[in-house]
């Protein structure tokens, strides 16, 4: 399977695919991440996820023909394998295992919308509850554990965040000073974020409210 994707190095920022190619091809990452984002009428990114190594992604348009109502940015510098439609229906679709796999894959992509749902839905009205579910969602995606607890192991400006989270860049600023100090985040010397033990404590009072 894997030999059939052509590998392609994408420097950061650089667009990996335009909303218009998404039923053409599917991809595989090697190495980086990349983030699928929505622009709106202002030029202006919605971020919908990110993917990291050994993530795929497009089978869903293969599948229907359909483009992606998204387009595909590397995040950081990335290895990219891209599989085009006419190889995915000639070698891959006709595997009863890897249409197994796809459904799964789908499955898994609806129960990550719903989560998405939940960030945005959850007590709109409360900017910090809203930070602090995106926070707990990118943790359980990309944590890496230590005894300090749980680092987001994926850079994101303060107006990614924002898109993420439907809120604005200076209210994603405002909350994430407030819980660097009251102590339920802190923001380490390479910009990751550390998801403290207050953090948990702290989600676990607001989900029981």
């Amino acid at each position: 399977m894997e030999k059939l994707f052509r590998k392609k190095n994408y420097e950061k920022e650089q667009i990996v695919l335009y909303e218009e190619d998404t039923s053409s091809y599917m991809y595989l990452i090697y190495s980086g991440k990349v983030r699928v984002v929505k622009m709106n009428d202002e030029g202006k990114e919605q971020i919908i996820t990110i993917h990291k190594k050994n993530d795929f992604f497009g089978e869903m348009s293969l599948l229907d023909n359909k483009t992606s109502p998204a387009t595909i940015i590397a995040h950081e510098d990335s290895v990219i394998g891209l599989l085009h439609k006419s190889d995915f229906e000639q070698h891959l679709i006709r595997n009863d295992e890897i249409r197994r796999k796809i459904i799964e894959l789908l499955c898994s992509r609806l129960r990550e919308s719903w989560e998405m749902i939940k960030i945005l839905s959850f007590n709109a009205e409360n900017a910090q509850d809203r930070v602090l579910s995106l926070l707990d969602r990118l943790g359980e995606l990309y944590g890496v554990r230590d005894d300090r607890g749980v680092i987001i192991d994926v850079k994101m400006t303060h107006q990614q965040m924002a898109s993420y989270a439907s809120v604005t860049r200076e209210t994603m600023s405002r909350v994430l000073r407030s819980l660097e100090k009251s102590d339920v985040i802190s923001i380490l010397d390479s910009k990751a974020i550390l998801l403290n033990k207050n953090f948990f404590d702290t989600r676990s009072n607001s989900k029981r409210h």
